[in-house]
């Protein structure tokens, strides 16, 4: 079998696994007039960075946490933390502190029993296989969360895409918000 095809065959497993129900919620969480702050790390924060940047393009206010220009959190700010493990600990340090500033707190992780899940309001489950997973729990041939910052990159660009449908924003409309 031709490795592409193994990685589109392990995509395509997980994403048939995401809940609607969970990517309506999430796209419920994305409302104008909330300035919205992503949190991440590593390569999980990477893809929590596009997120930010094509909500952005969707016309919303968005910060990424830990940028040197990132405001301080408000009460009723949509606070989106980014882990597969749902254990990162700066994530969940961040997600804490959010909460207690009465934020609404979305997780988006593989692990809905996770501390993350724990403390947020509303989660979105990405089941991939993620670096702490061993033995029978690890579900793919590739390489530590691999499959699931590819998930997650395709999921939160769905939950774009959904959002713009609802606010009636056109392509044409985004891309001139872009660079």
């Amino acid at each position: 079998m031709d490795i592409l095809e193994t990685a589109m065959q392990e995509i395509n497993g997980v994403l048939e696994k995401v809940s609607r129900t969970e990517l309506d919620a999430a796209v419920g969480f994305i409302q104008s007039g909330r300035r919205i702050f992503v949190d991440g790390e590593g390569r999980s924060g990477l893809m929590a960075k596009g997120f930010a940047m094509r909500l952005m393009h969707l016309n919303y206010t968005v910060f990424v946490t830990g940028e040197t220009i990132t405001p301080a959190l408000k009460k009723d700010d949509v606070f989106i933390a980014v882990s597969g493990s749902g254990e990162s600990g700066n994530v969940v340090a961040d997600t804490r502190k959010a909460a207690a500033a009465g934020c609404r707190v979305l997780a988006v992780t593989g692990k809905p029993g996770s501390t993350l899940a724990s403390l947020a309001s509303c989660v979105l489950t990405v089941p991939g296989t993620v670096k702490g997973d061993a033995g029978s729990g690890r579900a793919s041939v590739q390489l530590l969360s691999s499959l699931f910052d590819q998930c997650l990159h395709i999921t939160l660009d769905a939950v774009c895409w959904l959002v713009s449908r609802r606010d009636g924003l056109s392509n044409e409309k985004a891309t001139q918000n872009h660079w």
